[in-house]
């Protein structure tokens, strides 16, 4: 455990004193019984959205909370993880002053957050292998440094970084250690998730756009310490998660067996299409992958991509990305989808 981690010593001064917009929905909670609602100047004509929604998402988190073995105390749901790390910078990072360490090649929407926030992002490369440098991570640190992003499985690498790595970042890194498992549910690997009580600084984010089937609905998920949760709640719009996406999302939460089905199809489909990339002619090497995708490394990126394009199919071109060049990345689809994908890659080899 960090010993020396104190939560309130990273929070804004201007947060720590701030009180949360209380809105119609949290000064009444209903306990079920009739009542008249004439609180919230709604529209009083029912058509299922014309009330606005629980603006602390009970049913939804007593469900999640029972799932991960937590408390709702533990959650905190947003418009999108995007939202979620959004807040996360606009509650722990000072404009202009502090800093956060991202690990590229990740996920871009670290630094454009900090952009946004005018918060310094301090780059340190993965290795070659795509694991965490943690000396280098370490030598980037300072007295400011408020955050660190752990992408991992990592995207667009597709894959999980050691534990060995993580233990350390945990216990040596005095900010917020922030986990984004938004591909956890296609790995082997346990999610921190079950780790919280170790580490005061651990914040895990999950969402339900990938595994779940719900990149529509947007809804991200915010797993940490109870005062980390609080302090989050200080500054979330009051109605941030909408009753549509609020139903949608209780139904396929407790849909457990369509979700199981549906990874382990991904899975199959992914040892499938693998089992093709590696009989492909200008394809050079595939990296491991815990996540519902595939990093390959080709002969011509940009080229292989346009022909791809040109055929109907649409994958990413990584090849920008610091260690990514002339890469490509697959995404798993459904039988059909890699049958036509499969048809196209052999055409063009």
């Amino acid at each position: 455990m960090n010993k020396q981690f104190n939560i309130q010593n990273l929070i804004r001064e201007n947060i720590k004193g701030l009180s949360p917009y209380s809105s119609a929905r949290d000064e009444y909670v209903s306990d079920g019984s009739e009542m008249v609602f004439l609180d919230a100047n709604e529209n009083p004509y029912e058509n299922g959205v014309n009330r606005y929604p629980d603006p602390q998402q009970r049913g939804l988190k007593a469900v999640l909370a029972e799932q991960k073995d937590i408390s709702v105390e533990n959650i905190l749901l947003g418009n999108g993880s995007d939202e979620v790390l959004d807040l996360i910078f606009r509650t722990f990072c000072e404009p202009k002053v502090d800093n956060i360490i991202s690990l590229p090649p990740t996920y871009g929407m670290y630094k454009v957050l900090s952009g946004i926030n005018m918060v310094e992002n301090r780059e340190v490369l993965l290795t070659e292998d795509f694991q965490p440098d943690v000396d280098g991570i370490l030598k980037a640190v300072d007295e400011h440094s408020k955050l660190l992003f752990l992408c991992s499985p990592n995207n667009p690498t597709g894959n999980i970084f050691s534990e060995e790595s993580m233990m350390r970042l945990l216990n040596k890194f005095n900010g917020l250690v922030v986990i984004d498992e938004a591909y956890i549910d296609f790995a082997e690997s346990e999610s921190w998730v079950s780790r919280l009580s170790d580490f005061p600084n651990l914040v895990v984010t999950q969402t339900l756009s990938k595994a779940y089937g719900m990149a529509g609905i947007r809804l991200g998920i915010c797993i940490a310490s109870k005062e980390i949760i609080a302090a989050l709640n200080k500054i979330k719009p009051p109605y941030n998660v909408n009753e549509l996406t609020q139903q949608k999302a209780l139904k396929r939460v407790l849909d457990v067996q369509s979700v199981k089905e549906e990874i382990s199809n991904i899975l199959n489909e992914r040892e499938r299409l693998l089992k093709v990339l590696r009989e492909v002619s200008f394809v050079e090497s595939i990296y491991t992958s815990d996540a519902n995708f595939v990093l390959a490394k080709v002969d011509d990126a940009t080229n292989r991509y346009k022909q791809l394009l040109a055929e109907g199919v649409v994958v990413r071109n990584r090849t920008t990305q610091p260690l990514c060049k002339n890469t490509l990345r697959f995404t798993v689809g459904t039988p059909e989808e890699n049958k036509k994908l499969i048809e196209v890659l052999n055409k063009l080899t």
